[in-house]
């Protein structure tokens, strides 16, 4: 198979995605977040394809993405008042709702959970995609399954090359790290996992706190699927062993000093010795977020066996950043 380029400003090339789509067959679509690759959500065979091209654990549910809260109504059993009050505050954007899935849904798409993720994209390719298409989209990350998340359409191109049969071009994404994923089938919502959407700005929607899942600083391996994607197995990790390091400057340089790994990843304003081999991903958790998969693909590129990572903050768009990295580390973290 031969995959096509297309250019997400060109009305034709939608048009010529969303017909793709239709027909069955897989397109890397650009969201806000990262590229997904996408097919249509309602036809299992074309679901099943994704889980072929990307490697992915048949356990490992999948996210559709649909064109508003409308079409949401139309896929889940129950719309409750707090999925309603959330959608007028964040959709189109990131944030992913876990609702009970409609029957007509099929199973493969949430791993036979009961339960089903969605969201609204708000990239206007991907809105532009949606209507023209008139179809809702399971879309995971367009990647080798476990490896790091593509913000850029090379990104998709380098994995799935001849895989799939189209990328849509849409530039690169702006937030960089995946939806933030909610769980509003129990009485308090769940985080399940860190995204572009803070903790504080959903308590400040709702006026009340929600639950974390204590999932998001731990590996899930059992048998039971994951109610979210990104909750189980080694994920968004490039080849190299990462070590998440915690604390300042001083004893992050007296730790490299000691273990002597073949490279560091920093904040733009740390001050490194010369001589060590480094990349920066930002110092705000916005450009930190928005930079961090372009560098762990870099760490590969660059033949990198181990590296040492600047742990970012862990509050507001800082939390899924070290989620990301946390498991692109396989948990390993050092103080």
């Amino acid at each position: 198979m031969t995959t096509q380029l297309l250019d997400a400003s060109n009305p034709a090339d939608i048009a010529q995605a969303a017909s793709l789509l239709r027909a069955g067959e897989l397109v890397a679509i650009p969201t806000e977040t990262v590229y997904g690759l996408a097919a249509n959500a309602l036809d299992e065979a074309a679901v099943a394809k994704i889980f072929a091209a990307k490697g992915r654990p048949q356990d490992n549910p999948l996210i559709v993405h649909i064109a508003d809260a409308e079409q949401a109504c139309t896929l889940v059993k129950a719309w409750p008042f707090t999925a309603q009050r959330l959608a007028e505050a964040f959709w189109p954007g990131p944030l992913t709702f876990i609702l009970p899935r409609g029957e007509h849904v099929p199973g493969i798409v949430s791993a036979r959970l009961r339960s089903l993720a969605l969201r609204v994209p708000a990239h206007p390719a991907a809105q532009a995609l949606l209507r023209a298409a008139g179809i809702p989209l399971a879309a995971p990350s367009a990647n080798h399954s476990g490896s790091p998340s593509p913000t850029l359409a090379s990104h998709a191109l380098y994995d799935l090359n001849g895989k799939i049969a189209a990328i849509l071009d849409g530039g690169p994404c702006v937030v960089g790290v995946e939806s933030t994923v909610l769980d509003l089938t129990r009485g308090t919502p769940l985080l399940l996992r860190p995204g572009g959407i803070s903790v504080e700005r959903i308590e400040a929607v709702l006026g009340q706190a929600i639950e974390i899942s204590p999932a998001i600083a731990r590996a899930t391996e059992d048998d039971t699927p994951a109610p979210s994607p990104g909750m189980k197995y080694r994920h968004y990790a490039p080849r190299a062993e990462l070590t998440l390091v915690h604390g300042p400057l001083e004893e992050f340089i007296e730790l490299a000093q000691r273990e002597q790994p073949d490279g560091l990843l920093v904040f733009d304003a740390d001050i490194i010795p010369e001589g060590w081999p480094v990349l920066r991903y930002g110092d705000s958790p916005e450009q930190q977020a928005k930079q961090l998969f372009a560098r762990l693909r870099e760490i590969d590129e660059l033949g990198w066996q181990t590296a040492l990572v600047r742990c970012p903050a862990r509050e507001g768009l800082g939390l899924a950043v070290y989620n990301r990295l946390l498991r692109a580390a396989s948990f390993r973290e050092v103080s």
